[in-house]
């Protein structure tokens, strides 16, 4: 994640260590954490690993009441924190900040649609285990393959719609696929009304999707963090 972070005040400082690592795809891993005992945080919301010179924001993809912390990390080539992570052995020692950030659920009587490119589905993850339940989740991504966290969201979602970029025929995908971005399910699937939308991900599709609610959705409410 990057952007322009908002704190919450209250951040400490704290070292954990690294537990196990999963990879999930040759693109991406699931990494756990021991949870410091004096760490809390709301699903949604992020820490900031630094090591050396470099420092990566992750929001964890676990419930807070979990006792380690666990996050989803996209391998990039040449990225030095992801590569640090990639490479780590058991027992290895990370410093963090947090939490940070006011990215979290706030029920209402509008229906949540969680829109989330790529890793960015993290903090939905998060939010699920937390008993976040029946909201729309569009989950924008090349193939079913990267579809993180699948099994959950079938699970808690009133609606999961995998939203395949690279998909020409629907019915070569996952269940429910769509074939196309996920700003052309929102056209095309989405029925009008208002709703509260929670979008994480790259910042161009966040931005597509604001413009599209402001045209498509008026009187809805967004939040939203850029996760690359």
């Amino acid at each position: 994640m990057s952007g322009p972070f908002q704190e919450t005040g209250n951040a400490g400082l704290y070292k954990t260590q690294l537990l196990s690592r999963r990879w999930t795809t040759e693109e991406a891993f699931e990494i756990r954490f021991s949870r410091p005992p004096l760490f809390h945080f709301s699903p949604g919301q992020r820490v900031r690993f630094m090591q050396n010179e470099a420092e990566r924001d992750y929001s964890p993809v676990s419930s807070p009441k979990d006792e380690t912390i666990d996050f989803l990390v996209k391998s990039v080539k040449g990225g030095p924190f992801s590569s640090a992570l990639a490479s780590a052995r058991e027992g290895d020692s990370f410093h963090f900040t947090g939490p940070h950030g006011y990215f979290r659920f706030y029920p209402s009587e509008r229906l949540p649609v969680f829109v989330a490119t790529g890793t960015g589905i993290a903090p939905f993850a998060s939010m699920a285990k937390t008993g976040v339940i029946n909201f729309v989740l569009l989950h924008g991504v090349r193939r079913s393959l990267d579809l993180y966290n699948e099994s959950l969201f079938r699970k808690t979602a009133a609606l999961y719609v995998p939203c395949l970029s690279a998909l020409s025929d629907p019915r070569e995908g996952a269940p429910g696929a769509f074939a196309g971005r996920v700003t052309g399910y929102l056209e095309e699937g989405l029925t009008p009304g208002a709703y509260d939308f929670y979008l994480c991900g790259r910042g161009d599709m966040i931005r597509d999707v604001i413009l599209l609610v402001d045209q498509e959705f008026p009187d809805s409410l967004v939040y939203a963090e850029t996760f690359y």
